[in-house]
């Protein structure tokens, strides 16, 4: 009986034992191996890789038998010119140790090993870190601002790089890696037309008090340095005067400017076209360079389906299949109420919504009104509720404990998101929607809103992305409208959501910008250079 027993045990005991759960083996990412040649190899010690402190470095030899790789002319050659144009795609070649390398490159035959491993290492890990800025930006968004919420994007340089290496086709890995939009098209093509540009040195230009703008016919001292700028950026043609006379010429040169600035072109010479005058060449070149940067942080591969925000052009293009189906102007956030830079999907059209007030707008707009008319919120259609959801009377309102209390408005025509909004997840409670006003669609300047971006006419962009013209004809929408009733509908097509920001593009070999409403440009250039 008592061997019985041992056997159970036993039995027992190896029956839990296959039960258990064997822990998942550790998967090591492959690195495809380093195809040697025949060229003057050296071993490479790894205390002088373990000085980086960079895995990739390490990954990178470890593929090569940490033996050097470069011996080849021709794929040093090519390495080295990419990193000493680096300027031409708004690097800065010294990021990436140009000089040093060329220095190397200049006595590469007389170098001992210990030298020669260096040289081979430093060409690496510096033509890694450029292809890794080239992807993905050299800064990340994320440690920059708060308010931008873009996907992260991965990029495997060990894979890229080795692969090309070892098929000859290093050539072609600057130009595979770098995104394909055509923006940042425009943006490299911007860059090389302000290259074309001499020296500029002419003198800043400043309204006084009493002349609040200049207009078709003016006499001002200004004007000569107006119209150096006109002549400078090719906006004025020929040969000019430069007279104090604000002359029929240089008006239709004005309005053109204006129009490449995205400034109403009305010719007249107020603040805001005063102020892209005194841009200067270089800081123009500055601010194609920092629009580069922001145009490699965002996703690579669009959608099918996208709509694309330009927050400082206050435009919205609907793209589908590649053609731009549909354009609308926008009211964007104000400086400090910024609109977030947001990727994201378009999920529920909300017809009639209502209107629930957030923190932010409470405690810097109801709060100070309500506290100086009690009647404030009830003349904007906006209901106080309590927590346990009862209404509250405007004169029992506890001014001192304001956030103990929810404040709706009621779906209608004056809302504060008009008739509809699109919504979409995000992290900063932000969506698309009409507006109450409807007005400010007129403006050039429309950074105005709390944060949300307000569109025009957004009755037809509902219509269009529904695209049901049983269900959800013009028609059928605008009765829905009538009965203020609030109704969700899910957006059946996927569309993604680019809610973006740049300042500067080219179009047709001409220069384009816009103001930089949120001041971001010259700080990131900065940032870049440091």
């Amino acid at each position: 009986m008592r061997k019985l027993y041992l056997f159970l045990v036993i039995c027992l005991f190896i029956s839990c034992k296959k039960d258990t759960p064997k822990p998942a083996p550790i998967v090591k990412k492959k690195v495809p191996l380093i195809i040697l040649t025949d060229e003057r190899k050296v071993q490479i010690d790894t205390a002088t890789i373990n000085v980086f402190k960079s895995e990739t470095l390490k990954q990178f030899y470890n593929a090569s038998e940490n033996q050097t790789v470069w011996g080849n002319l021709k794929k040093r050659t090519y390495v080295l010119s990419q990193l000493e144009k680096a300027d031409l795609l708004g690097l800065n070649p010294e990021d990436y140790k140009a000089s040093k390398l060329k220095k190397f490159e200049s006595r590469i035959s007389t170098l001992n090993d210990a030298d020669l491993a260096t040289y081979d290492i430093l060409l690496t890990y510096n033509f890694e870190k450029y292809l890794n800025h080239l992807y993905k930006g050299k800064l990340d968004p994320k440690t920059l601002y708060t308010d931008w919420d873009l996907e992260e994007k991965t990029f495997d340089v060990n894979n890229v790089l080795i692969k090309a290496f070892n098929k000859n086709k290093l050539d072609s890995i600057v130009d595979n890696i770098q995104p394909k939009s055509h923006t940042y098209k425009q943006l490299l093509k911007a860059l090389e037309i302000i290259d074309t540009f001499p020296d500029d040195d002419i003198g800043t230009i400043t309204l006084d008090s009493l002349t609040k703008k200049i207009t078709l016919n003016d006499t001002n001292s200004n004007l000569i340095n107006i119209k150096k700028r006109l002549l400078f950026w090719g906006d004025m043609s020929g040969k000019d005067t430069l007279s104090k006379i604000y002359n029929r010429k240089t008006f239709e040169s004005i309005k053109k400017f204006q129009e490449r600035h995205g400034l109403a072109p009305d010719g007249v010479i107020g603040t805001g076209t005063i102020s892209a005058l005194n841009y200067s060449k270089d800081q123009r070149k500055q601010q194609i360079i920092a629009n580069l940067e922001r145009w490699r942080w965002y996703t690579t591969n669009l959608a099918d389906n996208y709509f694309i925000i330009n927050i400082p052009n206050y435009s919205l293009n609907v793209v589908e299949d590649k053609d731009t189906t549909l354009v609308r102007n926008i009211v964007v956030g104000t400086i400090k109420r910024k609109t977030p830079i947001i990727t994201s999907t378009l999920k529920t059209i909300v017809f009639n919504p209502t209107w629930t007030v957030p923190p932010t707008i409470l405690k810097e707009d109801v709060v100070p009104a309500m506290k100086l008319n009690r009647n404030y919120l009830a003349n904007k259609n906006i209901t106080i509720y309590d927590t346990t959801g009862k209404v509250v009377d405007p004169n029992a309102w506890n001014e001192n404990k304001p956030n103990s209390y929810r404040y709706v408005q009621s779906p209608g025509y004056n809302n504060s998101l008009g008739l509809m909004k699109i919504l979409f997840p995000n992290h900063h409670s932000v969506y698309l929607h009409d507006t109450n006003h409807r007005n400010y669609f007129g403006r050039s300047n429309r950074s105005l809103s709390s944060g949300c971006v307000r569109i025009e006419n957004p009755l037809e962009l509902a219509e269009h992305i529904l695209d049901d013209p049983e269900k959800w004809s013009r028609e059928k929408i605008d009765t829905l409208i009538v009965t203020e009733k609030t109704t969700s509908v899910k957006i059946i097509k996927k569309y993604a959501l680019y809610q973006w920001y740049w300042t500067a593009w080219s179009e047709k070999n001409q220069l384009i910008f816009r103001a930089d409403i949120y001041n971001l440009d010259l700080d990131l250039y900065a940032k870049l250079r440091n």
